[in-house]
């Protein structure tokens, strides 16, 4: 009696990846503008050049949308972008020479709900966010970058790591250094303003 082939089961179908459809730039805009607002200033562009670098941001985007291929949070993506956007805006800066006082006219960090809050409420809300920038503006850009991310943003670890390009565990060594460095900012500012309290 001839041997009969056994034939090997399939394998079973492997699940086809699927990922989230990549949103367009209308989309993208009015989802994320404040986000991009915000950190744009929390990296360092000053308020006169609020308006030129979130157009440079969505026109980066626009550039660009075609190769992102959703395998990040959108968030993620943009930071990148902010990030470099807000390198060069400060660089130009310096390169004009520019030493005009940056007078804030409109901040998203700041903008009041009028129904909730006092006239005070505002005034201290302002004051804390212009105080926010000023302290973040003593961290060199790797470790605000993080900073921002994690603390302010929320965001996990790996995602501001993934947000960054940079690996994990340095993602976790700057956060720590930042931390300490904002910190030190802080005691240096109550310092501050201690004196000017015996001054006066």
């Amino acid at each position: 009696m001839g041997m009969q082939l056994m034939r090997s089961p399939l394998p079973p179908a492997q699940p086809i990846e699927t990922r989230p459809p990549v949103p367009g730039l209308a989309q993208i805009y009015a989802e994320h503008c404040d986000f991009v607002w915000r950190n744009l200033r929390r990296m360092g562009v000053q308020e006169s050049s609020m308006d030129d670098a979130v157009q440079e941001v969505f026109l980066v985007v626009h550039r660009r949308l075609a190769d992102f291929e959703a395998r990040s949070q959108v968030k993620t993506w943009l930071f990148g972008i902010v990030l470099r956007v807000a390198q060069t805006q400060r660089r130009n800066l310096r390169r004009r020479n520019a030493h005009l006082p940056d007078v804030p006219t409109f901040d998203l960090e700041a903008v009041a709900n009028v129904e909730q809050e006092s006239p005070l409420e505002v005034v201290a809300r302002r004051e804390a966010v212009t105080l926010l920038h000023e302290l973040l503006a003593t961290l060199d850009d790797d470790k605000r970058a993080v900073l921002v991310l994690v603390e302010l943003e929320q965001m996990s670890v790996p995602e501001a790591a993934e947000a960054l390009g940079i690996n994990l565990n340095t993602a976790y060594s700057r956060l720590r250094m930042a931390r300490h460095a904002f910190e030190e900012a802080i005691v240096r500012h109550r310092a501050r303003e201690g004196r000017g309290g015996r001054d006066s």
